[in-house]
């Protein structure tokens, strides 16, 4: 993983959180929402919270007296999902890395990470802190992408932005969220932390947006793809977002588009 694939800084994490949550997040964070509360638990700990999308869901659906963490390594990101949250004494907002946990052993009923371990430079190290914090008979719930093949907006995406850059394709898309998706591997990495009980569960769904432009712009500019873009030619951004769209009409027409997404949810216990 390039080391601008975790720079989530300067206007992405608006953009990530106006454009990327309604297109392929928040579907999934409903789910995950559902999942945790329906284990009762007293205390959640978040890793990897990103511009907040989990928390918003989840926090209205558990009990008075929980308590609530919300971590991520990026601050800015961090920063972001608090200024969208309502007040709630129970949420305690906290900077931290998920392969380093400042947390007590068996602090926590759950831990969940939406879409974050595939960032994680260590996942069987992320995993074994996940399963150090939690208590007794606790879960660790997470999700990851499927292959890009099987994402349909960020697999035109990719080909599209590659036109521009024939030579140094951009590749951020494929290489870190839709580049761990293999069962059997996930699974020996969970089993290598600790964890002999695990549930995988592929969950497609249909992500929508109201134009092919948005998606573009989606893409392009709400993520670190569009660090890898400026990196190569920061005068070549607009054209790219351009290029996607026009690739994105080509492919789904004009108005509102739709294509398939799929991720794999994850019910991790001792």
């Amino acid at each position: 993983m390039a080391e601008s694939d975790k720079v989530f800084a300067g206007s992405i994490p608006k953009l990530y959180d106006t454009l990327m949550v309604p297109l392929i997040f928040q579907a999934y964070a409903d789910d995950t929402a559902a999942l945790v509360a329906g284990f009762s638990p007293g205390a959640v700990l978040e890793t990897a919270a990103g511009s907040g999308v989990v928390t918003r869901a989840l926090a209205p659906k558990l009990g008075t007296d929980a308590r609530y963490v919300v971590t991520d390594l990026n601050q800015p990101m961090l920063d972001y999902a608090a200024s969208r949250q309502p007040p709630d004494s129970r949420i305690e907002w906290r900077q931290a890395d998920a392969l380093d946990l400042p947390f007590e052993d068996a602090s926590f009923d759950v831990v969940c990470c939406q879409f974050g371990a595939m960032f994680f430079p260590d996942r069987t190290a992320g995993y074994a802190e996940a399963r150090r914090v939690l208590r007794p008979g606790g879960r660790f719930v997470f999700s990851v992408w499927d292959r890009i093949e099987e994402n349909a907006f960020a697999d035109d995406i990719t080909n599209a932005v590659a036109t521009l850059f024939p030579n140094d394709p951009p590749r951020f898309l494929a290489r870190t969220p839709h580049g761990y998706h293999e069962v059997a591997l996930i699974r020996e990495d969970l089993r290598r932390a600790g964890f002999a009980n695990v549930q995988i569960e592929t969950r497609e769904k249909l992500s929508r947006a109201p134009s092919a432009r948005d998606v573009a712009m989606a893409y392009c500019q709400g993520t670190p793809l569009r660090n890898e873009i400026e990196a190569r030619d920061a005068s070549l951004l607009q054209l790219a977002t351009d290029r996607a769209a026009e690739a994105m009409e080509s492919r789904h027409g004009e108005g509102e588009v739709a294509g398939k997404i799929q991720a794999h949810v994850i019910v991790a216990a001792e």
